[in-house]
């Protein structure tokens, strides 16, 4: 009989009973292996060195050295994949440690509620991605600081098939820093409204935009129920909700299913788009694992609406935009940069 190779996790957290609570959790699962342990990001450095773990799970506020620095020294050093794993209250600091070459971000675990199947599903998957070459590319792009600096408008681009009422952006794994690079180049007078569902876990999507709303110009939100999309906005699903536009191109939120594999779903937002807005509709699915929002760029295409896919080369995970290139229904795939230019060209500046 075969014997299945285990993924070897790092566990990095100052907090002892954190540390043994999170062996606990992933040695439930047979097909995983906790290799070691560290109380700080120094620590951690050596042990990476040392037992060259399938995977890391990093806690971000420690003495000695915190997460953040750890994840730059690991991804510059000797790359592995990277999860952390934070409280709620850091989730901003959370996604700034996804901009120095984290893949994703889980809460810590609280027995009465946490997801032990989805967390350890997490790692396992997390553990399989080639983090030297994708994070590599993705670290070449600039990010600017458009709330605290001067903004750089694009230079200005072809116009003539200007006009779409709706952006629509689909993203899992390597999401946020995906959506950074192409939000980042979006001018203050981008007239439609920008809808996102980005796989997320419960209680990040604050975090997620108001690290967003410190790097772009347009304001993002948490999309709420009800409210009417405007122009010039980003609206960010909520994790534990499906969303939704109705033909009064308000928001409708609806509680996730049990049975939902994805949180928010990607296909419910898409196939949406694409009966209110028709050939109005501009779509892009971006980095991930999986299959969902394919589905829902079939949706859009057959309706006459645009369709993008972020390229491979730019991708941390090629896999939901892959989906979606195989079944044929992209009209182009482009990287991060190109992406944001092609939004503009299909968009409206107020200036244009």
């Amino acid at each position: 009989m075969l014997q299945t190779t285990k993924t070897r996790v790092l566990i990095v957290d100052d907090s002892v009973l954190v540390r043994a609570l999170l062996r606990e959790l992933l040695e439930s699962d047979s097909e995983i292996e906790v290799v070691g342990e560290a109380a700080n990001g120094r620590e951690a450095i050596d042990q990476v060195l040392l037992l060259k773990p399938d995977l890391v799970t990093m806690d971000l506020e420690m003495p000695i050295m915190g997460g953040h620095e750890a994840i730059q020294q690991i991804m510059a050093q000797s790359a592995v994949p990277i999860l952390v794993v934070s409280s709620l209250d850091d989730a901003k600091n959370a996604y700034e440690a996804i901009s120095n070459g984290a893949l994703d971000v889980v809460s810590k675990p609280q027995l009465a509620s946490f997801e032990v199947g989805q967390f350890t599903k997490k790692v396992k998957n997390l553990s399989k991605i080639k983090v030297i070459r994708h994070l590599r590319s993705l670290s070449s792009l600039s990010i600017s600081t458009a709330k605290t600096g001067k903004l750089t408008r694009p230079s200005p681009v072809s116009l003539e098939s200007a006009g779409k009422d709706i952006f629509v952006i689909a993203s899992s794994t390597g999401g946020p820093q995906a959506l950074l690079a192409i939000l980042q180049k979006l001018p203050l007078d981008f007239t439609a409204p920008i809808v996102v569902a980005q796989h997320i876990s419960k209680g990040f999507e604050s975090g997620l935009v108001e690290w967003l709303n410190q790097n772009v110009s347009l304001r993002v939100k948490v999309a709420d129920n009800s409210e009417l999309l405007i122009s010039g906005q980003i609206y960010i699903a909520p994790a534990n909700f499906n969303m939704t536009i109705g033909k009064n191109r308000c928001v409708t939120l609806s509680t996730s299913l049990e049975s939902d594999i994805y949180h928010p779903n990607c296909d419910i937002l898409l196939t949406s788009a694409a009966q209110v807005y028709g050939q109005k509709a501009v779509a892009v699915i971006c980095t991930g694992m999986g299959r969902d929002g394919a589905a829902g760029m079939e949706a859009i295409r057959a309706v006459g609406g645009v369709t993008l896919a972020q390229d491979e080369k730019s991708s941390v995970v090629f896999g939901m935009n892959h989906e979606a290139i195989s079944r044929n229904c992209i009209d182009h795939v482009l990287s991060l940069e190109a992406i944001a230019s092609k939004i503009l060209s299909l968009g409206r500046c107020k200036s244009a």
